[in-house]
C-alpha cells in the first residue's frame, strides 16, 4: 500500500482540518496517510500507531517510512520536509497556506486535482539542489547540515560586524567584514539572499550564490558560483557572537578559528507540481517583478 505523510503546520489556520480532508481523500483511493503536526521546530505524531519522532538534525519525522509527503503550510514547512525527504528520494507535495509560495507551489483551492494528477503519474517533479555545510573545529567535524534555501554565517546582532576569510576552491576571495555572508542555492536565491541584494537564479540551475549582508565595503558584490565549487569561510576575531544557520531552522554557534565548508549536496529535493511557470508567476505576483515594460 502507498503511504503518505501529511505535515500540517500548527501556526496555519485550518491546516488540521485540511489535513483530515486530505487523509480521507487519500484513504478513498487506497492510500494510507498519517498526520504529523509541525510547529516550526519539531513534529508531533497523531493517529500514527505509537510512532515516535526521531529527534536529530532536521529529521524530526521518520520520513523513510513513507512514499511521499504532503506539506500544509508555507515555504518553511517545505524546507523542513525537503531536508528530511531528499536523502531518501521521497517527493514532497507542497500545499501553500503561507504568504509567498515559492516552494509551496500547490494552491489550497487546487490540491485535489493536483494530487490526483500526481497519483496518476502525470505531475511534473522539480529536482532542487541542497547546500551541504560542515563546521571544522580543531581539525575535526563539529557540525554538519544541509539546506534547501541557504546556509548563513552571521552575527547574533543585526548591527554587529563579523570578520570572515572567504575562499572559493582554495582561492582566497578576501576578508569580509559584514553582518554576515549568505550562501544560497538557486532555490534560496529568492529568499534572504534576494533581500540582501543578491541575484535571482532560475530554480532549475545548479549553483551557489554568495551574498554579503550589509558589508562594510562598497566593493563587496554577490557572486554566482559553480555547483562544483567549495566555499570555505574562516571565522576571524570578532567583537560579536557568530553562528551558522541553515534554512533559518538549524543553528550552531561558531568560535574563532572555525572553518565552515559549503558545497552542493549529492541529494536532491523533489517538489511535486513546482513548475517553471509557477516560479516566474510567483516572481511577478509576490515580488512584483515586471520582466519588462507592460503593453
Amino acid at each position: 500500500m502507498i503511504k503518505c505523510l501529511i505535515l500540517a503546520n500548527s501556526f496555519k489556520e485550518h491546516s488540521q482540518i485540511l489535513a483530515q480532508e486530505i487523509k480521507s481523500f487519500l484513504c478513498e483511493r487506497k492510500v494510507r496517510a498519517e498526520i504529523f503536526t509541525y510547529n516550526g521546530k519539531d513534529a508531533e505524531c497523531r493517529n500514527c500507531e505509537s510512532r515516535e519522532a526521531v529527534l536529530s538534525s532536521g529529521m524530526e519525522v521518520p520520513f523513510k517510512d513513507f512514499d511521499f509527503a504532503v506539506t500544509l503550510g508555507g515555504d518553511g514547512t517545505v524546507l523542513f520536509a525537503g531536508r528530511g525527504c531528499a536523502p531518501l528520494g521521497i517527493p514532497v507535495f507542497p500545499v501553500n497556506l503561507g504568504e509567498f509560495g515559492f516552494l509551496a507551489a500547490v494552491q489550497k483551492e487546487n490540491w485535489q486535482e493536483e494530487l490526483v494528477s500526481y497519483l496518476e503519474g502525470k505531475s511534473f517533479i522539480s529536482q532542487r539542489s541542497l547546500a551541504e555545510g560542515e563546521v571544522i573545529r580543531n581539525g575535526r567535524t563539529a557540525f554538519k547540515c544541509t539546506a534547501l534555501n541557504d546556509i548563513i554565517v552571521s552575527s547574533h546582532s543585526s548591527c554587529g560586524l563579523v570578520n570572515l576569510n572567504v575562499a572559493y576552491n582554495h582561492a582566497l576571495l578576501g576578508a569580509f567584514k559584514s553582518t554576515g555572508v549568505i550562501v544560497a542555492t538557486s532555490t534560496g536565491s529568492t529568499a534572504y539572499s534576494a533581500a540582501a541584494g543578491g541575484p535571482i537564479v532560475d530554480s532549475s540551475l545548479d549553483a551557489l550564490v554568495l551574498t554579503p549582508i550589509s558589508s562594510f565595503s562598497l566593493s563587496a558584490r554577490p557572486l554566482v558560483l559553480s555547483s562544483q565549487s567549495e566555499i570555505a569561510m574562516t571565522v576571524l576575531p570578532s567583537r560579536v557572537d557568530v553562528s551558522l544557520s541553515a534554512d533559518g531552522q538549524l543553528n550552531f554557534p561558531l568560535e574563532q578559528g572555525d572553518v565552515v565548508i559549503i558545497g552542493i549536496s549529492k541529494h536532491k529535493a523533489r517538489l511535486i507540481g513546482s513548475t517553471q511557470e509557477k516560479f516566474y508567476s510567483a516572481l511577478q505576483s509576490k515580488l512584483n517583478w515586471s520582466g519588462g515594460p507592460r503593453a
